[in-house]
């Protein structure tokens, strides 16, 4: 009868844990603080099992005493220890990635070079690479793309995630679709989710991309189809920090599963150490290390968890005590942060303001998503919220909302580049903001305007001379002239009869009207890269000889 009893609560006991493990799929590993949380449970539900007699009887008298201890079962004991050993490794581990033991370990965490910001920021005369959208934003324009399909929005809803990631050099917010309800995901679970949304942050375009197989593998999949545990389950190993959606080079759909390990004692310092990535139209799930991670994965360090790096960085580089007392160059991020494209890697942007907290930047730091790279900018000036609501006071009758900024480069200046939302998250006008003086503020309802107001302002105030040392010089014969109405306003395209092409906004030079075919000027332009075929930025420009009456008669 005993043996039965025992072997009943063991099947019953094995029953609930695996109930507990298939329903939260914690991390088996010791370096995951609930692994321990759940041993302890376990150890002591073993313990009063197994002392239950024991117990009883002391119970009775209204008593406990340590020495009752020692008329436990020797299982009891066993698990008793192990239960004190758990709880003596947990606390001895907490304490060995303790930050006031630890702290210059945790600002190592993260290698931080300072460059000049005029130099390796290139001047900026067009956002492209910036993603001034922000994620509220690309919400509304994804849930408004997603209602306008009849045979897609009864069954699903939009992530409310979405992943900046770039796309060509060119930023992009992807995000994928997810199931109303538990009985839609029911009756579609066969099929998947059919297609994500895709919402340029530049221009405010959301499209629609549908898939031919069904995403079955998803954040909101019920039992073995639901994401995190289908991916945990795979690598039950490995602690697993979330999730992003992203889209490879050819517009496939993946879930990147970030992989953590900490660098400081047992618990702390936790980072990045891998990626397992996921198809969720097979499930199919494969883990990649740092140095190995496909070129098209662009979210492996998480914006979050970079600026926690920087703030480990600028906290404790000078020790505990002086994070404390003194906080000699001690410094932290902003409370946001932007992103922008360099070459085809999403970095993630953010100031940098000392500890003081004195609504002021000494400086800004970009940090790559893919890589942990980090550059730090030491440029004074305006907090980011200051810059923001400077744009935002000079329409405030219109009651717009600034999105969080960018930093550019106008002209050597460093610059805030902004929107301005209405309530219902359109983009109503572009707005800028001089750093270092932020009562400079140009606002217009196009790039190419709002552009040209900044230089004037900043002209104006005394902020820049044009760098005329780095033009370059040319004399030409005007083969044609264009005038192509864009978004941002009429860009006039010049192009020579050796066909060289040079481009000036027509709201920066009126004069342009002057130029004709046959006109033989000399150009003073920049050459943004090496390759002399491209479109050259028009600086400046002098008529040198008009053709005569005759020959335009002939032409």
């Amino acid at each position: 009868m005993k043996k039965t009893f025992y072997a009943v609560f063991a099947v019953l006991f094995v029953i609930a844990v695996g109930i507990y493990y298939y329903a939260t799929f914690p991390s088996i590993n010791i370096h995951e603080p609930v692994f321990w949380g759940a041993l302890l449970i376990i150890f002591m539900v073993l313990t009063i099992f197994f002392a239950v007699k024991s117990l009883r009887g002391t119970l009775k008298n209204n008593r406990f005493a340590f020495q009752d201890v020692k008329s436990f079962p020797i299982l009891a004991k066993f698990f008793l220890t192990l239960s004190i050993l758990v709880v003596v490794f947990y606390i001895g581990g907490s304490i060995a990635g303790s930050t006031v033991f630890r702290a210059r370990a945790y600002a190592s965490l993260l290698t931080v070079k300072e460059y000049d910001f005029s130099e390796d920021i290139e001047e900026t005369n067009q956002v492209t690479d910036i993603a001034l959208m922000d994620t509220e934003s690309a919400r509304k324009f994804g849930k408004r793309k997603i209602g306008s399909l009849s045979d897609v929005v009864s069954q699903y809803e939009v992530e409310d995630d979405y992943t900046q990631i770039s796309i060509q050099g060119h930023p992009m917010k992807v995000s994928g679709l997810k199931y109303a309800s538990f009985f839609k995901w029911w009756n579609n679970r066969g099929n998947g989710i059919p297609g994500y949304v895709k919402v340029n942050p530049v221009n405010s375009e959301a499209e629609y991309v549908a898939l031919k197989k069904g995403m079955k593998y998803v954040p909101s999949g019920y039992f073995n189809y639901n994401l995190q545990r289908h991916v945990q389950l795979a690598y039950p190993t490995k602690i697993i920090s979330g999730y992003h959606f992203e889209i490879d080079d050819e517009g496939n759909p993946f879930y990147i599963c970030p992989t953590m390990k900490p660098r400081v004692g047992l618990f702390g310092g936790m980072d990045v150490n891998g990626v397992i990535i996921c198809n969720p139209v097979d499930g199919v799930c494969s883990y990649y290390p740092v140095n190995k991670i496909p070129a098209w994965v662009d979210c492996v360090y998480e914006g979050n968890l970079l600026t926690k790096k920087y703030d480990w960085f600028g906290t404790f580089s000078g020790g505990f005590i002086n994070s404390i007392i003194g906080q000699k160059g001690c410094k932290i991020t902003t409370d946001d942060f932007g992103y922008k494209i360099i070459g085809d890697d999403v970095w993630a942007y953010t100031g940098v303001t000392s500890v003081n907290g004195d609504q002021s930047n000494i400086g800004f730091v970009l940090m790559n998503q893919r890589t942990s790279e980090a550059k730090y900018y030491k440029v004074s000036g305006a907090e980011e919220h200051s810059a923001m609501e400077s744009a935002q006071g000079t329409v405030q009758e219109k009651r717009y909302e600034a999105s969080f900024p960018s930093l550019i480069n106008v002209s050597g200046q460093p610059t805030y580049i902004m929107v301005l939302k209405d309530s219902a998250g359109l983009v109503k006008m572009y707005a800028m903001v001089n750093v270092e003086q932020y009562n400079i503020v140009a606002t217009a309802a196009s790039q190419t305007e709002v552009f040209s107001k900044y230089r004037k302002m900043i002209a104006a105030n005394g902020e820049i001379t044009p760098d005329e040392e780095s033009w370059l010089e040319r004399t030409v014969t005007v083969e044609s002239v264009q005038f192509v109405e864009t978004d941002d306003g009429t860009v006039v395209y010049v192009k020579d009869t050796e066909h060289g092409v040079y481009k000036q906004a027509f709201q920066d030079n009126e004069d342009l009207i002057r130029i004709s075919r046959g006109d033989v000027i000399k150009v003073y332009y920049e050459q943004v890269t090496e390759d002399d075929n491209e479109i050259h930025p028009l600086r400046k420009f002098e008529i040198l000889a008009t053709p005569s009456p005759e020959m335009n008669q002939q032409q």
